[in-house]
């Protein structure tokens, strides 16, 4: 019975660890690129999903609420694939590949489901280089250091 508990201790720290540090490390390179392409104030724009237009005269308080929802985006994202990886365990055993769509699935739901249900109701038309940027952005920045994450931390 204590054998038992030790266990399932052991597998919930793997999860905790796994789910953040894939969270934290998607989160900050992806928050850093978008800030080398697009500007400081892209945490602003974060908030502007959830807060609408007035966001990008806010402060200091909108600006971390932008950071705040970004990585949780980022650690939920990790959480999926979390979750995923433990039916699934060839997520687990290829996670170039498996990394690499995940990063395509991420883009394409935060671009065709999150963003139009926003206060900013962002929807198209989109360019096609904004998407094909997009796409590999999110597979090289997300999927990957989320797969390779899991791979590590989730056994």
């Amino acid at each position: 019975m204590i054998g038992d508990s030790a266990v399932s201790s052991s597998t919930k720290n793997n999860a905790v660890l796994a789910i953040s540090v894939g969270g934290l490390i998607a989160g900050t390179i992806d928050l850093a690129q978008a800030m080398i392409l697009f500007g400081a104030d892209i945490p602003l724009s974060i908030a502007a999903g959830l807060i609408g237009r007035r966001a990008f005269s806010g402060g200091v308080g909108t600006y971390v609420l932008g950071l705040l929802l970004h990585y949780f985006i980022a650690t939920s994202a990790a959480a999926i694939y979390y979750g995923a990886s433990r039916r699934l365990r060839f997520l687990l055993e290829h996670p170039l590949v498996c990394g690499l769509f995940f990063g395509i699935a991420v883009e394409l739901v935060m671009r065709l489901i999150i963003l139009p249900l926003s206060a900013l109701h962002a929807r198209g038309p989109y360019q096609l280089q904004d998407l094909i940027q997009g796409l590999l952005v999110h597979m090289v920045v997300v999927g990957l250091p989320i797969a390779f994450t899991m791979r590590r931390f989730a056994k």
